[in-house]
């Protein structure tokens, strides 16, 4: 199966959500949030740096629960920004004009 490559925004998208990830990560390592959120290290590597931009639903329901972030606040990082959310809003206001 050939992958059509990713459009600018889809990137953009990817690295958002990978910098949410990171940042709720913090000190934690890559290895033991991998482990608990049931994915690979490597899994995680590529959702962290943009280069999975669309994992599976269950992986970033685990990865909610395991970091302890809402799933409307990862919805809110890969929301694409309208008229009625700059991309400046906050990730809650960002979630409900979506």
């Amino acid at each position: 199966m050939v992958r059509t490559p990713l459009t600018p925004e889809e990137r953009r998208r990817g690295e958002r959500f990978g910098a949410l990830l990171r940042a709720a990560r913090g000190e934690r390592s890559m290895t033991d949030v991998a482990a608990a959120a049931g994915i690979s290290a490597e899994t995680l590597r590529k959702i962290e740096t943009g280069r999975a931009p669309t994992p599976a639903f269950f992986t970033v329901a685990a990865l909610a629960a395991t970091l302890d972030v809402s799933l409307d606040t990862l919805a809110g990082a890969c929301a694409v920004p309208g008229p009625e959310a700059p991309a400046s809003a906050p990730a809650d206001r960002a979630v409900h004009a979506a």
